[in-house]
Protein backbone atom coordinates (compact mmCIF):
# COMPACT_ATOMS: atom_id res chain seq x y z
CA UNK A 1 0.00 0.00 0.00
CA UNK A 2 1.26 3.37 -0.62
CA UNK A 3 2.36 5.43 2.12
CA UNK A 4 1.81 9.00 2.04
CA UNK A 5 4.45 12.16 2.77
CA UNK A 6 2.56 14.59 4.71
CA UNK A 7 3.67 18.42 5.55
CA UNK A 8 5.65 17.83 8.85
CA UNK A 9 5.01 19.80 11.81
CA UNK A 10 8.28 21.29 12.24
CA UNK A 11 8.02 23.27 15.74
CA UNK A 12 5.01 24.55 17.76
CA UNK A 13 4.68 27.85 15.78
CA UNK A 14 4.30 25.88 12.66
CA UNK A 15 0.99 26.00 10.61
CA UNK A 16 1.86 26.05 7.03
CA UNK A 17 4.98 24.98 5.27
CA UNK A 18 6.27 25.60 1.32
CA UNK A 19 7.93 23.44 -0.58
CA UNK A 20 11.24 24.51 -1.93
CA UNK A 21 12.35 21.86 -3.90
CA UNK A 22 12.21 18.20 -4.66
CA UNK A 23 15.35 16.14 -3.94
CA UNK A 24 14.08 13.32 -6.13
CA UNK A 25 12.05 12.58 -8.94
CA UNK A 26 9.04 10.56 -10.01
CA UNK A 27 9.86 6.71 -10.49
CA UNK A 28 13.13 7.38 -8.47
CA UNK A 29 14.28 4.80 -5.51
CA UNK A 30 13.91 5.93 -1.88
CA UNK A 31 14.87 4.49 1.24
CA UNK A 32 13.10 4.75 4.71
CA UNK A 33 14.69 8.03 6.00
CA UNK A 34 16.08 9.77 3.19
CA UNK A 35 15.59 13.03 2.14
CA UNK A 36 13.21 14.18 -0.06
CA UNK A 37 12.32 17.47 -0.68
CA UNK A 38 13.12 20.87 0.76
CA UNK A 39 10.34 22.56 2.96
CA UNK A 40 10.59 26.15 4.06
CA UNK A 41 9.02 27.17 7.00
CA UNK A 42 8.93 30.89 8.83
CA UNK A 43 12.10 30.13 10.79
CA UNK A 44 14.06 27.90 8.26
CA UNK A 45 14.15 25.72 5.34
CA UNK A 46 14.22 21.74 6.59
CA UNK A 47 14.64 18.55 4.76
CA UNK A 48 11.41 15.91 4.30
CA UNK A 49 12.51 12.78 5.30
CA UNK A 50 10.90 9.57 3.54
CA UNK A 51 8.47 7.59 5.65
CA UNK A 52 9.58 4.33 4.47
CA UNK A 53 11.11 2.17 1.43
CA UNK A 54 9.97 2.40 -1.99
CA UNK A 55 9.54 4.05 -5.73
CA UNK A 56 8.18 8.05 -5.38
CA UNK A 57 5.14 7.23 -7.33
CA UNK A 58 3.62 10.83 -7.18
CA UNK A 59 4.66 14.26 -6.74
CA UNK A 60 1.41 16.11 -5.38
CA UNK A 61 3.44 19.58 -3.85
CA UNK A 62 4.70 20.91 -6.37
CA UNK A 63 7.67 23.74 -5.94
CA UNK A 64 6.35 26.75 -4.27
CA UNK A 65 3.31 25.50 -3.00
CA UNK A 66 2.48 26.08 0.46
CA UNK A 67 0.55 24.03 2.57
CA UNK A 68 -0.98 23.25 6.02
CA UNK A 69 0.67 20.64 8.55
CA UNK A 70 -0.63 17.44 7.53
CA UNK A 71 -1.02 18.37 4.20
CA UNK A 72 -0.09 15.74 1.61
CA UNK A 73 3.13 16.11 -0.36
CA UNK A 74 3.40 12.73 -2.77
CA UNK A 75 3.13 8.90 -2.44
CA UNK A 76 5.87 6.59 -1.76
CA UNK A 77 4.92 2.43 -2.74
CA UNK A 78 5.79 -0.59 -4.76
CA UNK A 79 6.50 0.32 -9.00
CA UNK A 80 3.92 0.65 -10.70
CA UNK A 81 1.03 0.96 -7.34
CA UNK A 82 -1.89 2.58 -7.90
CA UNK A 83 -3.02 5.73 -5.61
CA UNK A 84 -6.50 6.08 -3.80
CA UNK A 85 -6.58 9.64 -3.72
CA UNK A 86 -9.43 11.32 -3.37
CA UNK A 87 -8.19 14.72 -3.10
CA UNK A 88 -6.21 16.64 -5.81
CA UNK A 89 -6.06 13.56 -8.16
CA UNK A 90 -3.24 11.95 -8.94
CA UNK A 91 -3.11 12.38 -12.75
CA UNK A 92 -3.18 15.14 -15.00
CA UNK A 93 -6.19 15.93 -14.26
CA UNK A 94 -8.19 18.93 -13.64
CA UNK A 95 -8.87 18.65 -9.72
CA UNK A 96 -13.12 19.04 -9.28
CA UNK A 97 -13.98 22.40 -8.27
CA UNK A 98 -15.82 23.19 -5.05
CA UNK A 99 -17.74 26.14 -3.27
CA UNK A 100 -15.49 28.03 -1.08
CA UNK A 101 -15.74 27.12 2.54
CA UNK A 102 -16.53 29.86 4.84
CA UNK A 103 -15.53 29.32 8.63
CA UNK A 104 -17.29 31.81 11.11
CA UNK A 105 -17.48 34.69 8.02
CA UNK A 106 -14.32 34.01 6.43
CA UNK A 107 -13.41 32.06 2.91
CA UNK A 108 -11.09 29.08 4.17
CA UNK A 109 -7.75 29.79 1.93
CA UNK A 110 -4.23 29.57 2.39
CA UNK A 111 -2.07 32.43 3.24
CA UNK A 112 -0.30 32.19 0.18
CA UNK A 113 -3.66 32.45 -1.87
CA UNK A 114 -5.02 34.78 -0.04
CA UNK A 115 -1.71 37.61 -0.79
CA UNK A 116 -1.72 36.27 -5.01
CA UNK A 117 -5.51 37.22 -4.60
CA UNK A 118 -5.00 40.71 -3.08
CA UNK A 119 -2.10 41.48 -5.34
CA UNK A 120 -3.92 40.73 -8.42
CA UNK A 121 -6.84 42.57 -6.97
CA UNK A 122 -8.98 39.59 -6.64
CA UNK A 123 -12.06 39.30 -4.00
CA UNK A 124 -10.93 35.81 -2.33
CA UNK A 125 -14.43 35.11 -1.62
CA UNK A 126 -15.67 34.74 -5.13
CA UNK A 127 -13.30 32.26 -6.07
CA UNK A 128 -13.83 28.37 -6.11
CA UNK A 129 -11.40 26.17 -3.87
CA UNK A 130 -10.10 22.44 -4.79
CA UNK A 131 -7.96 22.13 -2.18
CA UNK A 132 -8.56 19.74 1.06
CA UNK A 133 -12.50 20.44 2.06
CA UNK A 134 -12.93 23.23 -0.47
CA UNK A 135 -10.32 25.10 0.80
CA UNK A 136 -8.80 28.18 -1.45
CA UNK A 137 -4.45 27.15 -2.73
CA UNK A 138 -2.54 28.82 -5.01
CA UNK A 139 -3.55 27.39 -7.97
CA UNK A 140 -7.06 27.83 -7.81
CA UNK A 141 -6.13 31.91 -7.82
CA UNK A 142 -3.40 31.43 -10.55
CA UNK A 143 -6.39 29.82 -12.67
CA UNK A 144 -8.51 33.05 -12.16
CA UNK A 145 -5.76 35.46 -12.85
CA UNK A 146 -4.92 33.44 -16.00
CA UNK A 147 -8.93 33.60 -16.88
CA UNK A 148 -9.31 36.98 -16.40
CA UNK A 149 -6.61 37.97 -18.46
CA UNK A 150 -7.93 35.78 -21.27
CA UNK A 151 -11.02 37.23 -20.98
CA UNK A 152 -9.22 40.85 -21.30
CA UNK A 153 -7.35 40.55 -24.25
CA UNK A 154 -10.54 38.61 -26.14
CA UNK A 155 -12.33 42.24 -25.48
CA UNK A 156 -9.19 44.26 -26.30
CA UNK A 157 -8.84 46.11 -29.66
CA UNK A 158 -6.10 44.97 -32.27
CA UNK A 159 -2.81 46.55 -30.65
CA UNK A 160 -1.72 49.43 -32.57
CA UNK A 161 1.87 50.04 -33.64
CA UNK A 162 3.59 52.52 -31.34
CA UNK A 163 6.65 53.55 -29.97
CA UNK A 164 8.18 51.79 -27.17
CA UNK A 165 8.68 53.74 -24.09
CA UNK A 166 12.39 55.20 -23.16
CA UNK A 167 14.38 53.28 -20.44
CA UNK A 168 14.38 54.83 -17.27
CA UNK A 169 18.36 55.38 -17.70
CA UNK A 170 18.51 57.16 -14.17
CA UNK A 171 17.99 53.65 -12.04
CA UNK A 172 20.86 52.19 -14.09
CA UNK A 173 21.79 48.50 -13.98
CA UNK A 174 20.88 45.97 -11.36
CA UNK A 175 20.20 42.18 -10.86
CA UNK A 176 16.46 41.06 -9.65
CA UNK A 177 16.86 39.36 -6.71
CA UNK A 178 13.73 37.26 -5.10
CA UNK A 179 12.97 38.28 -2.39
CA UNK A 180 11.11 34.67 -1.25
CA UNK A 181 12.62 32.28 0.60
CA UNK A 182 14.50 32.53 4.12
CA UNK A 183 14.90 35.99 3.21
CA UNK A 184 11.08 36.93 2.87
CA UNK A 185 10.80 34.75 6.37
CA UNK A 186 12.99 37.17 8.20
CA UNK A 187 11.89 39.62 7.02
CA UNK A 188 8.20 38.94 8.03
CA UNK A 189 9.28 37.60 11.43
CA UNK A 190 10.98 41.12 12.07
CA UNK A 191 8.25 43.36 10.74
CA UNK A 192 5.90 41.49 13.32
CA UNK A 193 8.35 41.63 16.46
CA UNK A 194 8.70 45.43 15.40
CA UNK A 195 4.75 46.24 15.09
CA UNK A 196 4.26 44.06 18.59
CA UNK A 197 6.68 44.77 21.33
CA UNK A 198 6.94 48.29 22.20
CA UNK A 199 10.81 48.41 22.61
CA UNK A 200 13.31 50.63 24.23
CA UNK A 201 17.26 50.53 23.78
CA UNK A 202 19.61 50.85 27.00
CA UNK A 203 23.01 51.51 25.73
CA UNK A 204 26.33 50.71 27.59
CA UNK A 205 30.09 50.48 28.08
CA UNK A 206 32.16 47.39 30.12
CA UNK A 207 35.61 47.39 30.64
CA UNK A 208 36.79 43.72 28.83
CA UNK A 209 40.17 43.95 30.74
CA UNK A 210 39.66 41.17 33.37
CA UNK A 211 37.53 39.10 30.55
CA UNK A 212 39.82 39.40 27.60
CA UNK A 213 42.96 38.14 30.48
CA UNK A 214 40.64 35.11 31.82
CA UNK A 215 40.39 34.39 28.37
CA UNK A 216 44.08 34.21 27.71
CA UNK A 217 44.80 31.96 30.80
CA UNK A 218 41.97 29.68 29.79
CA UNK A 219 43.04 29.54 26.04
CA UNK A 220 46.54 28.80 26.84
CA UNK A 221 45.56 24.95 28.02
CA UNK A 222 42.82 24.47 25.58
CA UNK A 223 43.08 23.03 22.09
CA UNK A 224 39.61 24.54 21.03
CA UNK A 225 39.85 27.93 21.80
CA UNK A 226 37.16 30.06 24.12
CA UNK A 227 35.51 32.98 21.95
CA UNK A 228 34.12 36.25 23.68
CA UNK A 229 30.75 35.35 22.58
CA UNK A 230 31.20 31.74 24.85
CA UNK A 231 31.68 33.59 27.74
CA UNK A 232 29.01 36.38 27.29
CA UNK A 233 26.28 33.43 27.15
CA UNK A 234 27.79 32.22 30.55
CA UNK A 235 27.74 35.50 31.57
CA UNK A 236 24.27 36.83 30.50
CA UNK A 237 23.09 33.16 31.81
CA UNK A 238 24.50 33.85 35.53
CA UNK A 239 22.75 37.36 34.85
CA UNK A 240 19.33 35.78 34.04
CA UNK A 241 19.86 33.63 36.87
CA UNK A 242 20.29 36.62 39.32
CA UNK A 243 17.19 38.63 37.33
CA UNK A 244 14.59 35.77 36.87
CA UNK A 245 12.16 38.94 36.34
CA UNK A 246 14.16 39.48 32.90
CA UNK A 247 13.73 35.83 31.64
CA UNK A 248 10.31 36.19 30.33
CA UNK A 249 8.14 36.61 27.44
CA UNK A 250 4.45 37.93 27.13
CA UNK A 251 2.03 35.46 25.83
CA UNK A 252 -1.40 36.63 25.45
CA UNK A 253 -2.45 37.76 28.78
CA UNK A 254 0.18 36.16 30.69
CA UNK A 255 3.70 36.99 31.42
CA UNK A 256 5.50 33.89 31.44
CA UNK A 257 8.35 33.74 33.87
CA UNK A 258 10.65 30.56 32.64
CA UNK A 259 12.64 28.76 35.42
CA UNK A 260 15.18 27.94 32.61
CA UNK A 261 17.51 29.79 30.89
CA UNK A 262 17.79 29.00 27.23
CA UNK A 263 20.09 31.20 25.13
CA UNK A 264 19.75 31.93 21.82
CA UNK A 265 22.84 32.85 19.87
CA UNK A 266 22.26 34.94 16.58
CA UNK A 267 24.35 33.04 13.80
CA UNK A 268 25.09 34.56 10.42
CA UNK A 269 24.43 32.05 7.50
CA UNK A 270 24.52 32.36 3.80
CA UNK A 271 20.95 32.92 3.39
CA UNK A 272 20.30 35.15 6.52
CA UNK A 273 19.90 34.53 10.08
CA UNK A 274 19.25 31.93 12.19
CA UNK A 275 19.60 32.13 16.40
CA UNK A 276 20.67 28.23 17.58
CA UNK A 277 20.06 27.70 21.21
CA UNK A 278 22.51 27.21 24.03
CA UNK A 279 19.88 25.18 26.23
CA UNK A 280 20.04 25.73 30.24
CA UNK A 281 23.69 27.64 29.86
CA UNK A 282 23.38 29.02 33.72
CA UNK A 283 24.55 25.10 34.55
CA UNK A 284 26.69 24.82 32.37
CA UNK A 285 30.59 25.05 32.12
CA UNK A 286 31.66 27.71 29.56
CA UNK A 287 34.01 25.10 28.16
CA UNK A 288 30.88 22.68 27.15
CA UNK A 289 29.08 26.13 26.02
CA UNK A 290 31.80 26.72 23.60
CA UNK A 291 32.14 22.84 21.91
CA UNK A 292 27.80 23.65 21.67
CA UNK A 293 28.23 26.91 20.24
CA UNK A 294 30.57 25.90 17.53
CA UNK A 295 28.47 22.66 16.93
CA UNK A 296 25.47 24.62 16.47
CA UNK A 297 26.64 27.05 14.13
CA UNK A 298 28.32 24.79 11.71
CA UNK A 299 25.07 23.13 11.69
CA UNK A 300 23.73 26.16 11.20
CA UNK A 301 25.48 27.21 8.25
CA UNK A 302 24.92 23.43 6.55
CA UNK A 303 21.56 24.05 6.91
CA UNK A 304 21.18 20.80 9.50
CA UNK A 305 19.52 22.07 12.51
CA UNK A 306 16.23 20.69 14.01
CA UNK A 307 13.55 23.05 15.20
CA UNK A 308 13.99 22.13 18.85
CA UNK A 309 17.79 23.62 18.27
CA UNK A 310 17.06 27.11 17.42
CA UNK A 311 13.27 27.19 18.76
CA UNK A 312 12.31 27.94 23.11
CA UNK A 313 15.24 30.22 23.66
CA UNK A 314 14.30 32.62 26.45
CA UNK A 315 16.97 35.05 25.56
CA UNK A 316 19.30 36.23 22.62
CA UNK A 317 22.75 37.59 22.12
CA UNK A 318 23.63 39.29 19.11
CA UNK A 319 27.40 39.79 18.57
CA UNK A 320 28.58 42.22 15.81
CA UNK A 321 32.12 43.21 17.89
CA UNK A 322 34.00 40.42 15.37
CA UNK A 323 33.41 43.07 12.48
CA UNK A 324 35.32 45.82 13.87
CA UNK A 325 32.67 48.50 12.23
CA UNK A 326 29.81 48.71 14.86
CA UNK A 327 30.06 49.69 18.58
CA UNK A 328 26.40 50.17 19.51
CA UNK A 329 23.34 49.06 17.32
CA UNK A 330 19.72 47.92 18.09
CA UNK A 331 19.21 44.30 17.71
CA UNK A 332 15.17 43.09 16.71
CA UNK A 333 13.28 41.28 19.53
CA UNK A 334 12.92 37.86 18.72
CA UNK A 335 9.66 37.20 19.47
CA UNK A 336 8.37 36.02 22.10
CA UNK A 337 11.38 36.74 24.46
CA UNK A 338 10.85 39.95 26.08
CA UNK A 339 14.76 41.32 25.71
CA UNK A 340 17.86 41.19 23.53
CA UNK A 341 21.76 42.27 24.01
CA UNK A 342 23.67 43.46 20.93
CA UNK A 343 27.14 43.04 20.70
CA UNK A 344 29.58 45.77 19.64
CA UNK A 345 33.20 45.98 19.05
CA UNK A 346 35.70 46.88 21.50
CA UNK A 347 37.90 49.69 21.21
CA UNK A 348 40.50 51.40 23.54
CA UNK A 349 39.11 54.31 24.98
CA UNK A 350 40.90 57.27 27.62
CA UNK A 351 38.99 56.46 31.04
CA UNK A 352 40.03 58.22 34.06
CA UNK A 353 40.64 55.66 37.08
CA UNK A 354 42.00 57.40 40.65
CA UNK A 355 42.61 60.15 39.16
CA UNK A 356 44.62 59.29 36.13
CA UNK A 357 43.64 58.73 32.25
CA UNK A 358 44.36 55.47 31.00
CA UNK A 359 43.74 53.25 28.16
CA UNK A 360 41.16 50.44 28.75
CA UNK A 361 39.23 48.48 26.40
CA UNK A 362 35.29 49.37 26.38
CA UNK A 363 33.00 47.20 24.72
CA UNK A 364 29.32 48.47 23.53
CA UNK A 365 26.36 47.21 25.16
CA UNK A 366 23.02 47.45 23.98
CA UNK A 367 20.03 45.95 25.89
CA UNK A 368 16.84 46.39 23.79
CA UNK A 369 13.58 45.54 26.18
CA UNK A 370 10.07 45.19 25.54
CA UNK A 371 8.40 47.93 27.79
CA UNK A 372 5.22 46.06 27.72
CA UNK A 373 7.26 43.70 30.60
CA UNK A 374 9.97 45.08 31.63
CA UNK A 375 10.48 48.89 32.85
CA UNK A 376 12.97 51.71 32.81
CA UNK A 377 14.37 50.36 35.98
CA UNK A 378 14.95 46.73 36.04
CA UNK A 379 16.28 46.60 32.47
CA UNK A 380 19.00 49.16 33.65
CA UNK A 381 19.70 47.21 36.95
CA UNK A 382 19.97 44.24 34.47
CA UNK A 383 22.50 46.26 31.95
CA UNK A 384 24.56 46.98 35.36
CA UNK A 385 24.50 43.68 36.40
CA UNK A 386 25.61 42.27 33.31
CA UNK A 387 28.45 44.79 33.48
CA UNK A 388 29.79 44.50 36.29
CA UNK A 389 29.75 40.52 35.89
CA UNK A 390 31.85 41.15 32.51
CA UNK A 391 34.36 43.34 34.43
CA UNK A 392 34.27 40.62 37.22
CA UNK A 393 34.35 37.35 35.17
CA UNK A 394 35.99 35.39 37.45
CA UNK A 395 32.42 35.00 39.93
CA UNK A 396 30.31 34.14 36.48
CA UNK A 397 33.06 31.64 34.85
CA UNK A 398 35.27 30.06 37.53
Amino acid sequence: MAIEITMPKMGLSMVTGTVVKWLKNEGEAISKGESVLEVMTDKLTNTVEAPGDGILLKIVAREEEELEVGGLLGFIGAAGESIAYTGKQATDAAAPIQPPVVTGGRTKASPLARKIAAEAGLAIHTLSGTGPAGRIVRVDVEKAIAARQAKEQQAAPLPQIAALPAVNQAEGRYTAIPYTGMRKAIGDNMIRSRDTAVKVDYHGRADVSELLALRQTINASLEEKLTVTDMLVKIVAIALRKMPAVNVALSGDQIKMYHDVHVGVAVAIPNGLIVPVVRNADNKAVSQISREIKDLSQRAKENRLSPNEFQGGTFTISNLGAYRSVEFFTPIINQPEAAILGVGRTVDTPVAVNGEVIIRPLMGLSLVCDHRVLDGAPAAEFLALLINLIENPFSALI
